[in-house]
């Protein structure tokens, strides 16, 4: 969710061996020998792109692999928790259209119906008009609505990280902004969308976008590590600490204590790789939305970026290197990065590091081959 602070030049190098901690039926067909070239990009991360920590996690047909590298508290030396929990960023926007769509599945919303159906006089002013702005466009970042999360509000986060702030003065700050385009016209990654988004949620059914997300997914899958914190300014369980740089001469500073609310239904959940992993294989393999709400979902467009994925209702599509496709979504919050990806053979893989922002290009370029390379390795 929240955009990095570009920071270019050196990074932090942290001495750090991969480890590699094999769970259940995984620990039995060949233990350290999984996932070489995986653990080969977890340990880059650490030892060559200036992360303090990482951690990947992998479900396949034979069990959960979970591998770390660096340190979780650079205060201690402390290793990076095989079980760990940990800020999600944008992932969040999954959960948040999943149970959008499973409205729509019960007829309660219309994926076509414009926002001022449902929140009358939300949307008005300089060129943004909810009349014209439908709930798929939200939920496709295809609105022309402003980003509320610009460098100002990061700064802010930064000098005040205990503050609360509300998702619908957020949202008002945004239409400050002139539309962006044409609602439909383009695709334009947009926060304050995924704020319209839980605020249509909590109209249509009277609780908080939280407590409709638990009822609907985090309990029926039993995903006991994720939850949606509010103003809970720590992580629950074993967790790494996160950190932010945010001059390129400055050391890792400790962010682990921030105030979520400020990302919202955009980026504020809290999960593990284990919950991840087992949200996204549910979700594809259509235990959690009907046939033809999941290929609403799954109806990408091209987002014109140079990763070259595709955006479909708070899902990514991307190609793999060795053929075929895989589903997931990418976040950023103060202190981790996240990306999950899935594919409709089975294997799924969670990577989270614990620096944001600050990482630089070396991170980005490492992080993306992550994803990628669990889901092609031959096991």
């Amino acid at each position: 969710m929240l955009g990095r602070v570009q920071a270019v030049g050196a990074v932090l190098t942290v001495a750090a061996v991969a480890a590699i901690q094999p769970v259940g039926r995984a620990a039995a067909t060949g233990g350290g020998a999984d996932y070489p070239g995986l653990r080969a990009v977890i340990r880059r991360l650490t030892t060559e792109a200036g992360v303090p920590g990482a951690l990947a996690e992998v479900h396949d047909r034979h069990g959960r692999t979970v591998i770390t590298s660096g340190v979780g508290d650079l205060r201690t030396g402390a290793r990076v928790p095989a079980h760990s929990r940990f800020r999600i960023g944008s992932v969040t926007k999954t959960f948040v259209a999943t149970v959008v769509l499973q409205l729509a599945g019960e007829h309660r919303v219309d994926l076509d119906a414009p926002v001022e159906h449902y929140l009358p006089g939300l949307i008005r002013g300089n060129g943004n008009d909810g009349r014209h702005i439908s709930i798929r466009h939200l939920l496709q970042h295809t609105s022309g609505l402003p980003d509320y999360l610009d460098d100002s509000l990061i700064q802010q986060v930064i000098a005040d990280p205990l503050a609360h702030r509300d998702s619908y003065l957020l949202v008002q700050a945004a239409l400050r902004h002139p539309s962006l385009f044409t609602p439909g016209e383009r695709f334009s990654y947009s926060n304050t969308n995924y704020l319209v988004a839980a605020l249509l949620i909590e109209k249509v059914t009277g609780r908080p976008y939280g407590e409709e997300i638990e009822r609907r997914i985090l309990r029926p899958l039993h995903l006991n590590e994720t939850f949606v914190p509010g103003d809970e300014t720590g992580i629950r369980g074993p967790h790494p600490n996160g950190y932010i740089r945010t001059d390129p001469d400055q050391q890792p500073m400790d962010f682990t204590r921030f105030n979520p609310s400020v990302a919202g239904a955009a980026g504020g959940m809290n999960s593990s790789g284990r919950d991840l992993n087992r949200f996204f294989a549910a979700l594809i393999s259509g235990r959690l939305l009907k046939a033809a709400e999941l290929r609403e979902m799954m109806r990408t467009r091209p987002t014109g970026r140079p990763s070259e994925y595709e955006y479909g209702l708070g899902l990514e599509r991307a190609n793999l290197p060795c053929g075929g496709v895989y589903w997931g979504h990418k976040g950023d919050s103060v202190g981790f990065s996240t990306q999950v990806g899935v594919t409709t053979t089975g294997r799924q893989v969670t990577v989270m590091v614990n620096l944001n922002p600050g990482g630089g290009e070396a991170q980005d370029v490492t992080l993306s081959t992550a994803v990628p390379t669990a889901l092609c390795e031959d096991r």
